[in-house]
C-alpha cells in the first residue's frame, strides 16, 4: 500500500503530562506526524515551551493548562476544545503523579489520595469527555499511558503500581463499550524510562541495578522510544487494535 499510515494530517491530539518526558516525546512525534497538538498540563510554562518547539519543527500545537485531578477543569478543556477545533481525534492520557516513594505499611493518606485523584479519577474523565465527542463523530484513538508496575507491582510503589493496574483494565473497559463508535482505547505500558519522573528509581541503587539485571536490553528507555509506539495507536496503522496492551520496557516483564 501507498497510503502512508501514519499520517495525522487534519487530526486533533490532545496530550496530557506534556510538559515532559514521555508525553513531551509523544506530542511533538504527533506534531511531526501532522496532528495539530494541544498540549496540556498543570505546568502550562512547559506546555508553553513544547507546543513553541512544535512550531518551530514545521508543525502545529498550543499549550493549555489543566489539572488531571480537578474534574472541572477537564471538562472546561475540552469545551474550550469543541469551540476552537470541533473535534478531538486522539487522546493521550499520560499526566501521573506518584508522590511518596516508601513501605506500604507507611503510605500518607494524602499521598494515597493524591495518586488515587491524577492517576485513575483524572484519567477516567479524560476518556469520558473525550469518548463522547469520538462517540458523536464515530471515530477517535485513546491511549493510556500505564507502567510495568501495573502488571508487577513496583517496590516502594504500592499505591502507584495499583492505579496502573487499574488503567490497563480501565482501558479494555472502553475499549469493550466504546468500540461500536469506531474508538480505539488501547494501553501503552512503559519500562523504567529516562524521565524527570522517574528520577528517584534511577538514583535508588537497591532499585536501578536488580532492574537493570531483569532487563534483557540492559538499559531504561529513552521517553522518544516510547512515542513512537505511541504514534502507531494513535494513527491508521492501528486500525484494528483496540483493547491492547502494548508493553515498551525492553524485556522486562518477559
Amino acid at each position: 500500500m501507498s497510503r502512508n499510515h501514519f499520517d495525522l494530517t487534519g487530526k486533533v491530539a490532545v496530550v496530557g503530562g506534556a510538559s515532559r518526558g514521555i508525553g513531551e516525546s509523544i506530542a511533538k512525534i504527533l506534531g511531526q506526524y501532522g496532528a495539530h497538538v494541544i498540549c496540556t498540563s498543570r505546568r502550562i510554562d512547559g506546555c508553553r515551551a513544547v507546543a513553541e518547539q512544535i512550531a518551530q519543527a514545521g508543525g502545529s500545537a498550543e499549550a493549555r493548562e489543566c489539572h488531571m485531578g480537578r474534574v472541572e477543569q477537564i471538562e472546561l478543556l475540552f469545551q474550550y476544545v469543541d469551540g476552537a477545533h470541533g473535534r478531538v481525534d486522539v487522546l493521550v492520557n499520560n499526566a501521573a503523579s506518584n508522590p511518596y516513594y516508601g513501605h506500604i505499611l507507611d503510605t500518607p493518606v494524602a499521598a494515597f489520595e493524591k495518586t488515587l485523584e491524577v492517576n485513575m479519577r483524572g484519567y477516567f474523565y479524560m476518556c469520558v469527555e473525550a469518548g463522547k465527542r469520538m462517540r458523536d463523530q464515530q471515530s477517535g484513538s485513546i491511549i493510556n499511558v500505564a507502567s510495568v508496575n501495573g502488571i508487577t507491582p513496583g517496590d516502594k510503589q504500592a499505591v502507584y503500581s495499583m492505579t496502573k493496574a487499574a488503567v490497563i483494565n480501565m482501558s479494555r473497559a472502553f475499549a469493550n463499550e466504546c468500540g461500536r463508535f469506531n474508538m480505539r482505547i488501547n494501553t501503552l505500558v512503559p519500562g523504567l524510562t529516562k524521565t524527570k519522573f522517574a528520577q528517584a528509581l534511577h538514583d535508588d541503587v537497591e532499585f536501578h541495578e536488580p532492574a537493570m539485571m531483569r532487563t534483557p536490553l540492559k538499559r531504561s528507555a529513552d521517553p522518544d522510544e516510547l512515542a513512537a509506539a505511541a504514534l502507531y495507536l494513535a494513527s491508521d496503522a492501528s486500525s484494528y487494535t483496540t483493547g491492547s496492551t502494548i508493553t515498551v520496557d525492553g524485556g522486562f516483564t518477559a
